[in-house]
């Protein structure tokens, strides 16, 4: 039988360090390894010590959710139109999403009930409700655009991230193959080649969705919203 050695007296076991190992745990072995035994084995403690903390692996998730808005500053400048109110709020969780993209992804299948959550959600449906959406369609903005920072910290889906040491062979490869397409079938694709194999900054790709976001939004607010 597995012996678990004791937790040392100048390491207390908190909720949050059990949180962080969770983090470090899913960073180099994959959410898959996230279990209650693992993390207790990674903080040399029993299983049941962490159940002072986390009751089961659906709260450790949970708490990884929480803990990918740490740092997100909920407050917004009252001075701002609610459309630059939207941009810093959104601006601020992608910026505290992208330090733990594994825990962010857990943001669209978990229910985050923590204060610092619950101000985040009060505060980004504020700022909805000024710009004239009623709480149904408020609360469905909402979810996309959580869920749209959140693929936007993974690195989103078939995004090349740009070398710095240039395009690789492979890349260049690509780029030979679409230069090489018939250009009268596929002339946009010919003289987008250096681009599309080139790939992009990450900074840039991430300042370029939160605009497409926001304008998203912005575009489809209800007539009559509050301008200020």
């Amino acid at each position: 039988m597995y012996s678990y050695p004791v937790n040392r007296p100048e390491t207390p076991l908190t909720r949050a360090r059990v949180i962080a190992t969770a983090n470090d745990l899913a960073g180099a072995e994959g959410l898959r390894a996230v279990t209650v035994r693992r993390v207790a084995t990674e903080l040399q403690v029993t299983p049941m010590a962490l159940y002072w903390h986390v009751r089961g692996k659906d709260e450790l998730l949970d708490g990884m959710a929480e803990s990918a808005l740490d740092r997100v500053d909920p407050g917004v400048d009252p001075a701002l139109p609610w459309p630059g109110g939207i941009r810093s709020l959104l601006g601020s969780i992608l910026r505290s999403l992208c330090r733990d993209p594994i825990a962010a992804g857990l943001l669209t299948t978990r229910t985050i009930t923590s204060e610092h959550g619950l101000e985040i959600t009060e505060s980004l449906l504020d700022l909805l409700r000024r710009g004239g959406f009623a709480p149904g369609p408020a609360t469905q903005v909402a979810r996309h655009a959580i869920a749209s920072l959140a693929a936007l910290a993974a690195g989103g889906s078939g995004v090349v991230v740009r070398e710095p040491d240039g395009p690789s062979p492979e890349r260049r490869r690509a780029r030979e193959r679409l230069e090489a397409l018939p250009v009268r079938r596929y002339p946009r694709l010919v003289e987008a080649a250096g681009p599309l194999s080139e790939g992009v900054e990450r900074e840039a790709y991430l300042a370029l969705g939160l605009e497409l976001l926001v304008a998203g939004i912005v575009a489809t607010a209800p007539e009559g919203g509050d301008p200020s």
